[in-house]
């Protein structure tokens, strides 16, 4: 295998906060085939520690380097094949640190269409251009008169020939255009206007019909939001620099004319001058301002693409309910409320349909047929999907919970994102062929309840719905991006190798759709597993897959004990070790593991599994099996409060939080609506990052501070102070552009506006 270079490796210890060591071995893991999950978990010793965000960052650094890399050395080779390859220019192109600085070295000697400039030498003026940077004392005009021809009409001619040839020249000095792209970073601003007519088929981008602000501190949320409207046709969107500067010469246009040491007052200097100007106008401006587009798109996508990839870190990590029989009511009016029950294992029992509204409005028999229903399969929980009729549908459980004698299973709102795209999907079709698609976004959403990650990961994520314009950022690297946070919580929380579907499977490390499907035929014509070791007799799972994702399965009561635990397979022989040392056999330890903290972990490393590993493999058998996920617990919704229109300002609430965005959290109260927690309201000091307080799945105790109901809006606060702090002044703890920024009547600088909690809030829902 050949080795990763120092140099790259290097570089990315330096974005992930490690050392070249640790990267080295993580790149010779990574190529080799191993998974970012294992490595996290399973090669402690060899990267010294990384953990997935590490490694993640990690793989996608790695990638940019190495198509950096194989680009320099296709221009290597390009501009060596000219026979113009210098030492100095060879060692410019060794050293340039991004692809766009390459780019920037290898426009001169890049193959071009023909261009004017190369007319203007085909027709015999590439002299007069040498001539006028030499003499700026001679007239232009004068140097002109002596290069016409056929070709070359008259002195005007002439001079535009020699103008294309040098500002040609100009637009292809590397350093120039560096220190030009530099300059536009930190001082270009960003504005959009409405087009002519479009103000009322518009309306939605009101907020950005006369408005600007810094290129450099544009939010993602605002960037994209322009960037649709530009998409949609209704705003214009340009990048302006040096805008409010009144000098008769820009400073941009200083900058170019000072590369070719113009500054006098001789004739060659201003006619050079104006050339300066054309050129930033026509070709630089032009061209840095798409560079500058372009990677504020990038940089709203990756900022958008890693809210959207928490929030569904946090949904899919979300508390399960566990093992109890499960009705799932998925609310329609006109449609009827749609029911299935599944056992404790998530398996289909029963289904029906009930009509408790209009126009049938049998509420008595539907109430009979559910309490049947709960009685017959002893239902622990109900979830009820948080669509149409949902607060309707509760109503209806809880009146004839009101009936049952105790125990009564627990009611729970449950998110029914995605349950449709489920209930339509291959998946489901195969696993229900003879159900009706409305009956299977009941079945999704009972199961959702019962393990949020098992199910989840059988709709594609981005139906999941936890993000900020997501349909508008970069739908691969979205999609990237998205399946790394799947992949990571289903092997943080582990698989049951016997009841896990093959969408569940197929994203254990090492797996995927084709051999998962594969384990549970197998699985199907065998009877369970009962050890990891038979997943060696599944039909293409060789030892290099086991390695990679045996430790991420598990098998309860199975003929070995550790296949229930997160210990690897590899490592049974350290695990064995440290039972023995406790006077106790495996399965005695794993009940009272109180003998393991009397031991010293280092007594077991050997050659091969160091602390970490020890350490990590004491932990298991102290708490075998254990899930990360937070214990189940569920917001209880207010009695009475059904409808946007029963909310009052003061009101106490409680809610789960159904998405976290840059500019607050958003948290579904049982009202059909979701209300907006702006990042001033959600705590009772400055918070950053909304994510630091509080996560998608989390239960939370809001007061309600405004309400407008004919534009469905519903502001929040989670501070102690309720009432009195929701009513000041956003004030220092927003940030300065949660109002948009008009366009200042003078020339001054681009400003922010501090406005009331109201526009905050105005402001905020905007950007859902």
């Amino acid at each position: 295998m050949k080795a990763p270079k120092p140099d790259i490796a290097v570089l990315i210890a330096q974005d992930i906060g490690a050392r070249p060591q640790q990267a080295v071995a993580a790149i010779a893991l990574l190529d080799e085939g191993a998974t970012v999950p294992f490595i996290a978990r399973y090669r402690k010793e060899v990267t010294g520690g990384l953990d997935d965000t590490q490694l993640r960052l990690l793989a996608e650094r790695l990638g940019y380097l190495r198509e950096l890399e194989s680009r320099r050395e296709a221009i290597l080779k390009s501009i060596g094949e000219q026979g113009k390859l210098t030492p100095e220019l060879e060692a410019g192109i060794a050293v340039a640190p991004t692809k766009a600085e390459l780019e920037d070295i290898y426009l001169p000697y890049k193959p071009k269409r023909r261009t004017k400039a190369e007319i203007a030498r085909e027709r015999g003026l590439g002299p007069l251009a040498e001539a006028i940077l030499a003499d700026r004392a001679a007239v232009p005009a004068d140097l002109a008169a002596a290069y016409l021809t056929e070709e070359v009409a008259d002195v005007k001619a002439a001079l535009e020939g020699a103008r294309d040839i040098i500002a040609e020249r100009i637009s292809e000095n590397a350093e120039l255009v560096g220190r030009l792209r530099a300059y536009m970073k930190e001082r270009a601003v960003l504005r959009s206007r409405v087009v002519e007519g479009k103000q009322e088929a518009g309306a939605k981008f009101s907020d950005y019909f006369d408005h600007f602000e810094k290129w450099a501190t544009t939010p993602s949320h605002r960037a994209l939001a322009m960037l649709r409207g530009r998409n949609e046709e209704i705003l214009s969107l340009e990048l302006e620099v040096d805008a409010d500067d009144t000098s008769a010469i820009k400073p941009a246009v200083r900058m170019v004319a000072s590369a070719y040491d113009v500054g006098g007052k001789l004739p060659g200097d201003l006619w050079l001058l104006d050339v300066a100007g054309w050129t930033w106008r026509i070709k630089l401006s032009l061209h840095l301002s798409l560079d500058l587009m372009r990677d504020l798109r990038e940089r709203a996508d990756e900022e958008a693409i890693a809210v959207f990839a928490r929030n569904l870190k946090d949904l899919l990590l979300a508390a399960p309910a566990g093992t109890r029989a499960t009705m799932g009511l998925d609310p329609g009016i006109r449609t009827g409320v749609k029911v299935a029950v599944v056992d404790g294992t998530g398996k289909l029992v029963a289904t029906t349909t009930v009509y408790p509204f209009p126009p049938r409005n049998d509420v008595s028999g539907s109430q009979a047929e559910l309490a049947k229903l709960i009685r017959a399969h002893g239902v622990e929980l109900i979830a009820i999907g948080n669509g149409t009729g949902s607060r309707e549908t509760e109503k209806l459980v809880a009146d004839m919970l009101g009936h049952m004698p105790p125990p009564k299973p627990l009611k729970v709102i449950v998110s029914e994102a995605g349950a449709s795209v489920y209930s339509a999907s291959e998946a489901a079709a195969a696993e229900f062929p003879g159900l009706d698609v409305s009956l299977r976004g009941a079945v999704s959403i009972a199961r959702r309840l019962q393990d949020p990650l098992a199910e989840l990961v059988k709709i594609e994520p981005k139906s999941i719905g936890v993000g900020q314009y997501q349909h508008d950022v970069d739908q691969y690297r979205l999609a990237k991006a998205l399946d790394a946070v799947v992949e990571d919580a289903v092997n943080a929380v582990g698989v049951d190798l016997n009841t896990a579907s093959a969408p569940l499977l197929a994203r254990v490390s090492g797996l995927g759709a084709s051999l998962a499907e594969a384990i549970v035929a197998h699985r199907d014509a065998n009877g369970p597993f009962q050890s990891r070791k038979q997943l060696l007799d599944v039909a293409r799972l060789g030892q290099r897959t086991f390695e990679q994702s045996a430790g991420f399965l598990r098998i309860r009561d199975g003929s070995e004990p550790l296949d229930a635990s997160s210990v690897h397979p590899e490592a049974y022989g350290v695990a064995r070790k440290i039972v023995s040392a406790c006077g106790r056999d495996v399965r005695t330890l794993m009940a009272d593991s109180s003998a393991l903290k009397a031991l010293d972990p280092r007594v077991f490393v050997d050659e091969r599994f160091g602390l970490p590993t020890v350490r990590d493999i004491i932990s298991e058998l102290e708490k075998p099996g254990r899930d990360p996920r937070p214990a189940f617990k569920t917001a209880t919704f207010a009695e009475g409060i059904e409808d946007i229109k029963d909310l009052r300002p003061g009101m106490q609430l409680e809610g789960t939080v159904t998405n976290v965005a840059a500019f607050g959290a958003f948290v579904d109260i049982g009202v059909h609506q979701d209300g907006l927690v702006h990042v001033s309201q959600l705590a009772d000091k400055f918070v950053k990052d909304p994510h630091e307080v509080v996560k998608a799945g989390d239960v939370v105790k809001v007061t309600v501070v405004e309400v407008d109901v004919p534009r469905k809006r519903i502001g929040l606060t989670m501070r102690r102070d309720g009432m009195s702090s929701a009513r000041a002044e956003a004030g220092a703890n927003r940030r300065p552009v949660d109002k948009p920024v008009r366009m200042p009547k003078s020339k001054e600088e681009p400003r922010s506006s501090q406005g009331s909690f109201g526009a905050a809030l105005s402001e905020a829902f905007k950007r859902k």
